[in-house]
């Protein structure tokens, strides 16, 4: 299984700041819960690699798109 195997999974994403000055990224799926705590810091890596994900997706559908 890898990032382009689809899945019939349905899950929530919650994003916010914690008490402690961290980023929790909450996925619930089902019964499964998992809370990921991040510093400041490694979330603005994360948002990172997601605008780069984005530019990248957006760049293959125009191609599609041709």
């Amino acid at each position: 299984m890898g990032i382009n195997t689809e899945r019939d999974i349905e899950a929530s994403l919650q994003i916010g700041p914690t008490d402690k000055g961290m980023i929790r990224l909450y996925i619930e799926a089902g019964d499964l819960e998992i809370p990921m705590d991040f510093t400041p810091d490694e979330a603005e890596e994360i948002v990172e690699e997601i605008q780069s994900a984005i530019q990248t997706a957006k760049d293959l559908a125009s191609k599609g798109r041709r």
